[in-house]
């Protein structure tokens, strides 16, 4: 069904952000208006999702121009499901940064440049031609690297250096890779490209062009063996600024493979076997990463890596059951990975530091704040009945029954190591008491003096995606129903297909 509104989440932050460009030197009108279009984007998001959940597949082709020959853009239950997501990580950032972000970055357009990052995010998820999925990539590239650059820090630039060569490189797989596709099939639809790519007997040259882009989505993804540059470029921006893309950046890399190798590239033992080998290394990567750092923000990047594993697995085991673990701890892991660098940009303000060793006593100074914080964390740890238990029982169910027992171990094993971490970083930053300063230098608490609102601004973020992280736990029914819509899709493409090109496709 045609919808020129679903379009709309994307056009809500190329508006808020070209409007914050005309108040350059008022920051204090730039907060508003981003906490405005923030909350106005996810109103919209909201809508799309329920006219999709309700109606099915929602189609716009770009100036009239029929598919396969425009641009399509597609929201069905999956990229309608990322565009919420999003809004909700969006808006909480946007909230924190009112005040978690120091008024010299945001004279350097932080506003603007935060919410062209979101504008290019909803468009990746809701083109359905793959050429205009690089360009939406190129948006986020442009985007994170002025954010990762913002305030000018040595290990700023640094870790920038990295992500952006490793970006570049990943990017230039991406477009070889779709350079094959249109040499072989002579289309960029996605949804044309599947029935082209699926009928194409030469099916070595399908999946030597499907591993550009296990490659260059790997890359975004951070998985094994091209991770390094996210554990050593997320530590360095603001933490507002690290959220965001420790949320969001690394999903959309993610959402590209699962839509990627499930509507064109449909895995086969091959391809299975590829992808199940680099989420078992992925996870094993990132498990002794976390386990041998004292700095939050690092142990929170290197976890990212290791659970990325865990989505990258499901999608390699390519059952329904396999894909509904993987989809529901994507969603999980947006939302609780967004809030853990809030917290720790919080511990920051609390303590002056995220170094392990020098923190401690912050339960008894902040007992209510310390029991929000460990919800989340009990979250990310997947302690039942909380929203990360739910994926691994899918996950497990399915690898028992395709006999993955190397993944099973994996999945295990990262479990255990994130169980041990969040406990080391509860009893080390909460429970034990605060260490004596060797060095002579003191504690700075900048959380204690500031006022009422500033407080509530960089708290009610982390309590508005600890409610939702809360609810994806408990009403685990409603999330489940929604995964495996999307599964059954992701096995059947068939609607998809019809949807933007107005043909039967089915059997």
């Amino acid at each position: 069904m045609t919808d020129n509104t679903l379009i709309s989440p994307v056009l809500i932050h190329l508006f808020t952000a070209v409007i914050a460009l005309f108040f350059w030197r008022k920051t204090v009108t730039q907060r508003i208006i981003s906490v405005v279009g923030s909350a106005l984007a996810m109103l919209l998001s909201i809508e799309l999702f329920a006219k999709v959940w309700r109606g099915g597949i929602l189609t716009l082709q770009a100036a009239g121009w029929d598919a396969p020959f425009g641009i399509s853009f597609v929201a069905d239950v999956f990229s309608s499901s990322m565009v919420l997501l999003t809004s909700f990580s969006g808006f909480a950032v946007s909230l924190y940064s009112a005040t978690g972000i120091a008024r010299a970055r945001m004279l350097y357009g932080y506003f603007p440049i935060f919410h062209f990052l979101l504008m290019g995010l909803n468009g990746a998820f809701l083109t359905g031609d793959i050429f205009n999925l690089y360009v939406w990539f190129e948006v986020i590239i442009i985007a994170s690297f002025v954010l990762m650059t913002l305030g000018g820090r040595k290990a700023q630039i640094e870790g920038s250096v990295k992500y952006m060569a490793m970006n570049i490189l990943a990017s230039t797989f991406f477009l070889t890779g779709i350079g094959i596709l249109y040499g072989i099939t002579g289309t960029l639809n996605m949804a044309d490209l599947s029935l082209k790519i699926g009928v194409m007997e030469n099916r070595k040259l399908v999946d030597i062009t499907a591993i550009f882009f296990v490659i260059g989505f790997g890359i975004k993804s951070a998985v094994f063996p091209l991770y390094f540059w996210l554990p050593s470029s997320y530590h360095t921006p603001p933490s507002a600024v690290a959220a965001i893309f420790g949320g969001l950046l690394t999903k959309v890399g993610i959402y590209a493979l699962f839509r990627i190798f499930t509507l064109i590239f449909i895995p086969d033992n091959f391809l299975s076997t590829l992808l199940v080998i680099l989420a078992i290394l992925t996870i094993l990567t990132g498990t002794f990463g976390a386990v041998i750092k004292n700095n939050i923000r690092r142990v929170f990047s290197y976890l990212i890596v290791c659970h990325i594993g865990f989505m990258v697995g499901g999608l390699g085991m390519y059952s329904e059951i396999a894909l509904t673990g993987a989809l529901f701890y994507l969603f999980h892991d947006m939302m609780v990975k967004t809030n853990s660098f809030l917290i720790a940009g919080l511990i920051r303000k609390l303590r002056g530091t995220m170094n392990m060793e020098k923190l401690g006593g912050l339960y008894a100074e902040y007992p209510l704040l310390s029991l929000l914080i460990a919800l989340v964390l009990f979250s990310l740890v997947g302690i039942p009945p909380l929203s990360g238990f739910w994926p691994k029982i899918y996950l497990f169910e399915a690898g028992f029954m395709d006999r993955q027992y190397l993944l099973i171990g994996a999945i295990i094993i990262g479990s255990f190591a994130t169980l041990y971490v969040i406990a080391r970083l509860w009893a080390k930053v909460f429970w034990k008491s605060l260490p004596d300063t060797q060095d002579g230098s003191f504690i700075v608490d900048e959380f204690k003096p500031t006022s009422r609102f500033r407080k509530a601004l960089l708290v009610a973020p982390i309590a508005f995606l600890a409610a939702i992280t809360l609810y994806i736990g408990l009403g685990a029914e409603n999330i489940t129903q929604v995964v495996q819509h999307i599964a059954r899709e992701m096995k059947d493409p068939s609607p998809y297909i019809e949807a933007v090109l107005g043909t039967n496709v089915s059997p």
